[in-house]
């Protein structure tokens, strides 16, 4: 096996060259500009300088406080080129999450956007001898921090982690986001799993990257990078905006979150803005299949399914061409086929044995370059006689009601049966009497009014047990969303009124 050494200077050797490759070409667009590749490396060489002014070797690991910016991308780019680590801070926080963030990571320097250096910000980096710098697209473009103009070299701070090029976070859908270290052979894996081996030619259509770059997300800016594409970025998504860029660009395929699929339904898109689309591949969530369908057949663009998650830096399973037009059909409910370099088993959750053919079970994954071992996932899954992988459903989500176990997924699927429902969320929230009880917040559909807390109770109660009654109901706008675009679940839970029993 390849030493640390050897595996992080094949990988930034590689991807060092495909970024020198761009030259004077344009390599990312943002706000409506295209830069070169050129500008894009000479704005990490000047994150470089800065940080080797205060001080700041060349092997020590640094934060970044990131936004799906051209200077964000750049940095990104140069500490993935130089093989130094960096993590990633969410920017979405309040200030003093952030400097609590920065104290707990506590690294010899600290990028970040001149807005994101408040004061807290400030204080946190000065308490544990952290280098700061401020990155920007205006004069100046790279500068030190007034007070943080250079690392403390007198404090201990977070040693190197040889082969370590990426600490990501998760999208904090359940709780607070976890960080992921991804080493450099596994981004190698990256690469593969978005692009599905595919290098297209210099003229296709740009890399579209839109989701955050302080998670997952970082995987479509590191492929086309890698891949010498073009990239179209944008630094958050909103219809018109994901709309432009695939009309303007003539985009053929694109991952997207489920929420995305509604989105362009409920904006009621022209057909012709999307007719470049030749599939979108929904990840990061379950789709319902009504709105699946529904966008199907309203815009004739096939929707596939996916499934990756952040530990993992990419997916687990892909459609080939071949497999779609094989299986396609009589397997559309399916996230694919594992990829080469993955083995998929599902296991009973208390005992850990495999199960059988076709059964339901907790997914587990043996992904070479990440290492030997099985890893388990929260996610509620069966694999075919074919080898195809259908989720289910999460079990991390359950809710313990006194003994009997309800699937937050099944009951907002009857949920969202009601016509004036238009999404639905159901967490669990802490009962004197049985421990947990469920609670569901929904979202109503525009132009009708909210159902009563009864006739919903009562829909539940016709499809499913009665323990799966939610025992309250709180009618909003709009379910709250992390930048991901996935349902938060402590602010649903957040919004529970204060009902403790039936």
């Amino acid at each position: 096996m390849p030493d640390n050494d050897t595996v992080t200077e094949g990988f930034t050797e590689r991807f060092a060259a495909a970024l020198d490759g761009y030259g004077e070409r344009p390599c990312i667009e943002y706000d409506g500009r295209w830069y070169s590749g050129d500008e894009v490396m000479s704005y990490g060489a000047q994150i470089a300088s800065v940080l080797h002014s205060a001080g700041v070797t060349g092997d020590a690991p640094v934060g970044l406080i990131v936004r799906n910016r051209l200077q964000h991308a750049a940095a990104i780019a140069g500490f993935l080129a130089a093989g130094r680590t960096v993590a990633m801070i969410y920017s979405f926080q309040s200030p003093d999450a952030i400097a609590r963030d920065i104290e707990q990571l506590n690294l010899a320097a600290v990028i970040a956007d001149p807005e994101d250096w408040t004061e807290p910000v400030v204080t946190g980096a000065a308490r544990v001898g952290s280098a700061g710098v401020a990155i920007s697209l205006s004069a100046p473009t790279v500068a030190g921090v007034v007070g943080l103009e250079r690392c403390d070299t007198a404090r201990r701070h977070a040693p190197s982690e040889p082969g370590v090029a990426l600490k990501i976070l998760t999208s904090g859908t359940t709780g607070p986001p976890k960080r992921q270290s991804i080493r450099f052979n596994v981004l190698e894996r990256t690469v593969f799993s978005v692009t599905a081996g595919e290098k297209a030619s210099g003229d296709a259509p740009p890399e579209f990257a839109y989701w955050q770059f302080g998670g997952i997300g970082v995987c479509q800016l590191i492929a086309g990078l890698y891949n010498g594409r073009r990239i179209a970025m944008l630094e958050r998504f909103t219809v018109d905006g994901w709309v432009d860029a695939v009309r303007r660009h003539r985009v053929t395929r694109c991952g997207v979150q489920p929420a995305v699929i509604r989105m362009l339904l409920d904006a009621d898109v022209p057909k012709e803005d999307l007719a470049s689309l030749e599939f979108l591949i929904s990840a990061s969530g379950p789709l319902d299949p009504e709105t699946r369908d529904e966008f199907e057949q309203q815009y004739g663009i096939p929707i596939r399914l996916a499934y990756g998650a952040t530990e993992f830096a990419g997916s687990l399973c892909a459609w080939t061409p071949e497999l779609l037009q094989q299986y396609g059909e009589s397997k559309r409910n399916s996230v694919g086929r594992a990829l080469p370099d993955t083995e998929l088993r599902v296991v009973d959750p208390e005992t850990g044995g495999e199960r059988a053919v076709g059964e339901q079970g907790l997914l587990e994954a043996k992904v070479a370059p990440i290492g030997p071992d099985w890893i388990r996932t929260t996610d509620i899954a069966s694999i075919d006689e074919d080898g195809f992988v259908t989720l289910h459903g999460r079990a991390d989500g359950a809710i313990n009601r006194g003994g009997f176990k309800v699937l937050p997924e099944a009951v907002r699927r009857v949920l969202i049966t009601h016509p004036d429902v238009r999404d639905a969320c159901v967490v669990g929230v802490p009962d004197a009497r049985l421990g947990q009880v469920p609670f569901a917040a929904i979202e109503v559909s525009a132009g009708t009014a909210a159902p009563s807390d009864g006739e919903l109770r009562e829909l539940v109660r016709q499809s499913l047990p009665v323990y799966n009654v939610p025992v309250a109901f709180a009618a909003v706008e709009e379910l709250p969303r992390n930048p991901a675009l996935k349902v938060s679940l402590p602010a649903v839970a957040a919004l529970y009124s204060g009902h403790t029993g039936d």
